[in-house]
């Protein structure tokens, strides 16, 4: 397992993280997701951890509460050193019925920070994530209330998650200006059968020096090669819980290279997923759930995969997003300026 550091910063992670929304789930989505109990939670953390993976990712969200439960007394139950581990949850889901009980205000932040850390039964988040755009709330707030939080002790590391490149980009400008703590990641949606983060968010964060958290990296199962031919009817996920959208003739495409690629190296389909993710300089880290063991150790081989710069054009050619404005006009006029770029020092 290798590790990388988060953004600017000098926390290590590593470079896949264990993603914990198959905790917990009964009835509606959050079942659909996943319905792992205590025990069988244990399970996949132990073997998180005992392959090196220092990073665990959650959500207040997830499950109502109780994947935060179940991840704090797994760390528990296993005897785990709080050092040890780099958790990671988020904010901004609905955890009531009423107009306040979601959002990123900034007395919504405050009152769930501490929730979570009572359901993790831990004293401090290690980072603490807006899991989306609030439209209400002013994004100064929000920034306040977040370091209010790491000026308390409670939160070491702040995150966004789904935000725009023009909302990041003015969010660092805040906490810039107001000396505020800083940002240090986006948890993104980013996979072969999605590079839409390519457009402008990868450029930003690259230009930035932010990390990325990916997660969904096998697009919600589809990666993993189980479905073919434009099919999400067979037994999995997809067949239950369709997310993300996934542009079905491309994505069978990219399958068809994917499973070329696969057998040449013996591995599998989705380990071919996650190696490409790994591949990618703008990456950080990898979010990998699973619902079984098998799962789990399948995603984490993915680590000893290389793939070779024709593998890499290959997977490239076949899912490269199509040109859009301004992209293909930048690209254009950049050549204005080329034969210079080379000599800037």
């Amino acid at each position: 397992m290798r590790y990388r550091t988060l953004g600017p910063s000098g926390l290590l992670v590593s470079e896949l993280c264990l993603g914990t929304m198959t905790f917990g789930g009964s009835d509606g989505m959050w079942g659909q997701i996943g319905q792992l109990r205590q025990d069988e939670a244990d399970t996949l953390v132990k073997a998180a951890l005992d392959a090196g993976i220092n990073f665990i990712d959650t959500a207040n969200v997830y499950a109502g509460g109780e994947s935060e439960r179940i991840l704090g007394q797994a760390i528990r139950n296993l005897g785990i050193a709080r050092d040890d581990v780099v958790i990671a949850t988020k904010v901004l889901g609905p955890m009531g019925d009423g107009p306040n009980a979601r959002g990123a205000s900034r007395a919504h932040i405050i009152a769930q920070a501490k929730a979570s850390l009572q359901r993790l039964q831990m004293d401090h988040i290690d980072l603490y994530q807006i899991h989306g755009f609030d439209p209400v709330t002013p994004i100064t707030e929000t920034l306040e209330a977040l370091d209010t939080l790491v000026r308390q002790g409670h939160v070491r590391y702040i995150g966004l998650s789904n935000w725009a490149a023009w909302q990041i980009v003015k969010a660092l400008g805040i906490t810039e200006a107001r000396k505020l703590a800083p940002i240090l990641s986006l948890q993104a949606y980013y996979t072969l059968a999605g590079r839409d983060l390519e457009r402008e968010i990868v450029p930003m964060l690259q230009a930035e020096g932010l990390g990325l958290m990916v997660w969904s990296p096998l697009a919600g199962g589809f990666l993993s090669g189980k479905y073919s031919e434009g099919s999400t009817t067979n037994a999995g996920r997809r067949a239950s819980f369709d997310f993300p959208p996934v542009d079905l003739q491309r994505g069978d495409a990219a399958i068809a290279v994917m499973r070329e690629i696969a057998s040449s190296k013996g591995c599998s389909v989705a380990q071919v997923a996650l190696a490409w993710l790994l591949h990618q300089p703008v990456l950080t880290s990898v979010i990998v759930g699973a619902k079984r063991i098998e799962q789990l150790q399948d995603n984490i081989r993915s680590t000893e995969v290389t793939l070779s710069a024709e593998d890499l054009a290959a997977l490239h050619a076949v899912t490269q997003l199509p040109a859009e404005y301004p992209g293909w006009m930048l690209e254009r006029q950049s050549q204005y300026r080329a034969p210079f770029a080379a000599k800037r020092g």
